[in-house]
């Protein structure tokens, strides 16, 4: 009889409406890498959740070397050597990167914190996966991928005989992944186990042994790496044959310019100087380049979150101003944020809610303005419907929807305030194969409604397979355009590097 480090048999899971686990049963092997796959709402967080004591299952057992344990809470978890990187970022925002990887675990002198130890056991961790950050720095002033970096070495610290990393690389660029995966081989190769969730399955056949795919939280099966393909994988994961990555464009972009924008400049001069591009009308526009190129910052000054120094915006022929986002919105303008968390959903609110929050007045009636609950619940059930959201219900509070569900909540949002510019950034981090797909078909038929679509991505696939057109950023300069017929990601990666000699950084 083969042994397991960790085996989990009969866990079933129910919140309000929901089975998000169901009779699942897991057995992996020590000092293997163990990849979850699924779509969103499939079940895998959920069960990593249970397995780190956030959690507590209906039903179910847990064995950690053959000897069952129970998990009552996550000090219980750490106590029996399972750490946890989690797919949503909660840092402490005015701790620096010391007290938040080692909050509660203090060296100290006597009853006085050891700054000086601290400080040495930081840099050597860090130094350990490649990520230069300086200790001292505050999280709130940290980068997506910096705020990645510290969770990473937070878990890493506890020196775990399990860890399970959710979504791990989706905010690092591709030297940092490559020095996860480094670090992550170490690990197994000192007999520690790691349970892999990614929604990007070239990583899965680049660092997993083994593989289990999750539907519908159901337990559906789990193969050697080697006895299994992409296709088959995406099949088992969605239930269903889905042939392309991207749907067909069938329709032509047109000449018309919906949205010029010229000479913009930040308000600091250095974060992006002297952008000049147009957007067609019925056309996606991709903005790539590097991490640190300065994409986002440059499309939130266009919807009125930053300052410039000098630029003009027009949309349809006419000069706007977007000094706030609320005048951005009238412009016709929409964005939606690259972290969801932070800057996008209002976890206290339901879907229906989150929904509505931009057009409400839409369906205000009166002259006192009544919101007609009737109108606006048929409203958010069509829009989840044609989205695809999973939830138990509309009332349901947004914050208890897996990730990709809760983008597709918000691309739901913006899709009612019918903007004419509707501004993605990183349309689907976090979101499955299935989600993606859809949120490509709903893209394409705004696009050939007479929308304009701008996309910024880090995701080169993406990049390539959805824009109509190019403009690749370098150290905040336009370094480039490329149509699609011609774009290739040698091409890109050329662009991407023109302006700098030496870069470890990532599209």
């Amino acid at each position: 009889m083969e042994n397991y480090r960790l085996k989990v048999e009969h866990m079933s899971k129910a919140f309000p409406g929901v089975q998000a686990l169901d009779d699942v049963r897991l057995s992996i092997k020590s000092g293997t890498v163990h990849a979850i796959v699924g779509e969103n709402g499939a079940g895998k967080s959920t069960l990593m959740n249970c397995l780190f004591g956030l959690y507590h299952p209906d039903s179910g057992t847990i064995a950690i070397d053959g000897k069952e344990i129970q998990i009552t809470d996550t000090t219980t978890a750490l106590e029996n050597g399972i750490s946890m990187i989690h797919q949503e970022l909660k840092p402490i925002p005015f701790l620096n990167v010391i007290d938040n990887i080692w909050i509660g675990r203090f060296s100290k002198k006597g009853i006085v914190v050891d700054e000086k130890e601290m400080r040495r056991k930081t840099v050597n961790l860090l130094a350990d996966l490649n990520f230069d950050i300086s200790p001292q720095t505050l999280a709130k002033d940290l980068s997506v991928s910096q705020l990645q970096a510290v969770e990473i070495a937070k878990a890493i610290s506890y020196d775990a005989k399990i860890i399970i990393m959710d979504e791990a690389t989706s905010s690092l660029t591709l030297t940092e992944t490559e020095h996860l995966f480094t670090l992550i081989r170490r690990l197994k190769n000192e007999g520690r186990t790691i349970l892999y969730i990614s929604h990007r399955l070239e990583e899965i056949f680049e660092i997993a042994d083994e593989v289990t795919v999750m539907r519908d939280g159901k337990y559906i099966g789990t193969w050697a790496i080697g006895d299994v393909t992409i296709d088959q994988l995406i099949n088992y994961m969605v239930g269903r044959d889905l042939k392309k990555r991207f749907p067909e464009k069938n329709y032509e972009t047109s000449d018309e310019i919906i949205l010029k924008v010229s000479d913009f400049t930040s308000a600091d001069q250095k974060s992006f100087r002297d952008i000049n591009f147009e957007v067609h009308k019925g056309e996606i526009f991709g903005i790539g380049g590097l991490v640190g190129s300065k994409r986002t910052e440059l499309i939130e000054s266009i919807f009125g979150l930053r300052e410039i120094a000098s630029g003009n915006l027009e949309i349809n022929g006419r000069q706007v101003k977007n000094e706030t986002p609320q005048e951005a919105i009238k412009n016709g303008f929409a964005l939606l944020t690259e972290e969801r968390r932070a800057s996008g959903i209002i976890p206290m609110l339901t879907v229906e809610e989150n929904v509505l929050v931009v057009s409400n007045k839409k369906y205000a009636s009166g002259m006192l303005g009544y919101i007609r609950k009737s109108v606006t619940e048929r409203v958010a059930k069509d829009t989840c419907t044609k989205l695809d959201v999973r939830t138990a219900s509309i009332k349901t509070l947004i914050r208890n929807l897996s990730g990709g569900n809760q983008q597709k909540v918000l691309v739901g949002r913006w899709l009612l305030a019918q903007p004419n510019v509707l501004i993605l950034d990183e349309p689907t981090r976090g979101v499955d194969v299935g989600a993606k797909f859809e949120i490509y078909k709903i893209m394409r038929e705004l696009a050939k409604a007479g929308n304009a679509i701008i996309m910024v991505t880090s995701e080169m696939p993406e990049l390539l397979g959805m824009s109509d057109r190019l403009a690749i950023m370098c150290e905040g300069r336009l370094a480039g355009m490329l149509d699609h017929d011609c774009a290739t990601q040698v091409g890109v990666l050329k662009l991407a590097t023109k302006f700098i000699q030496k870069s470890n950084k990532s599209i």
